[in-house]
């Protein structure tokens, strides 16, 4: 009987501790529930374990074959660049393995069902009649990045969890690197003529993002005392995700996966961004990995990884 390929789980990193926790702790509920499979977890950057650490922990218990998941909502520099960079670094210390690499995870209907939840939660307990959802408006606050196709997948999820459900509306926000921020994203809403509005982070765990959009949303709040604002949780450790991360894996293994890449910076012209179609795929250096702790800038890099 073969060992089926380890489940090695890609994470972004944070400096907050209690979410660099989080992630662990998920990826060792994971390796809990899936006995038959060797699993590990790591950081592309800021927090540890390194990658590289958990692919090398892997390798030693006699690993060959992997599939790697990024555990992150959207493709953005980190999953279109320096996960398959780190994963092609990892090849060339270690010729004999192969891997095959996961779609990130949103946005997908479990966890459009988790946030779903989280604004029931945020409103006051249990599931709302569309009635009760009629006058609520929604703003999804995504992480923010420099590449478009990255924001875009975020207004994508506010469009599908707008969808059948009876809000008012899904607005988008971000919290970095891209606009309208979240006192912006606030303003549409109340230009829009919200009267209820609940923030919801698009976030797998808590960090410094997730809370500096609830101190935003609190300070907003405070200045506009004439519309009711709620924040709601991140997404968390649910079954829903760990189911999701399982069938990203095994989609991985089958094969035939495809990122987007109708837009991508990396292969097509957009305005703005013409300077990185055809880039070549370099990995930017994440001091991590040498054993050295401090943060890098987020200037953008490297082209696309995608076997075409």
């Amino acid at each position: 009987m073969t060992t089926p390929p380890a489940l090695l789980i890609a994470g972004h990193g944070t400096r907050d501790e209690a979410g660099a926790e989080a992630f662990r702790d998920f990826v060792r509920e994971l390796g809990r529930r899936h006995p038959e499979l060797p699993v590990a977890g790591g950081f592309i950057e800021l927090s540890p374990p390194p990658l590289t650490e958990a692919v090398g922990e892997l390798v030693a218990q006699g690993v060959r074959r992997f599939a790697a998941v990024p555990l992150m909502l959207v493709s953005a520099g980190h999953a279109k660049g320096d996960i398959p960079a780190a994963l092609a670094r990892e090849k060339e210390r270690y010729p004999g393995i192969s891997y095959t690499y996961g779609r990130p995870l949103g946005p997908h209907p479990s966890l459009l069902a988790v946030l779903e939840r989280r604004l029931d939660e945020a409103l006051g307990g249990t599931a709302r009649t569309p009635a009760d959802r009629a006058d609520v408006t929604v703003l999804l606050v995504g992480r923010g990045s420099t590449d478009p196709d990255a924001n875009a997948e975020v207004h994508k999820a506010a469009r599908l969890l707008w969808e059948g459900r009876g809000y008012a509306g899904v607005e988008t926000a971000f919290v970095s690197l891209a606009a309208p921020d979240v006192p912006s994203g606030l303003d549409r809403c109340a230009k829009l003529g919200a009267r209820r509005i609940v923030v919801l982070p698009y976030f797998l765990f808590t960090g410094i993002l997730p809370d500096r959009v609830r101190l935003q949303t609190e300070g907003w709040a405070a200045a506009h005392p004439e519309i009711e604002v709620r924040s709601a949780d991140v997404i968390g450790p649910e079954e829903e995700l760990l189911d999701l991360v399982m069938e990203r894996y095994e989609e991985a293994l089958k094969g035939d996966l495809r990122m987007n890449c109708d837009s991508c910076v990396y292969r097509i012209a957009l305005p703005g961004f013409e300077d990185k179609v055809g880039l070549p795929q370099q990995p930017h250096f994440h001091p991590d990995d040498d054993g050295h702790h401090h943060g890098h800038g987020h200037h953008h890099h490297g082209g696309h990884a995608h076997a075409h």
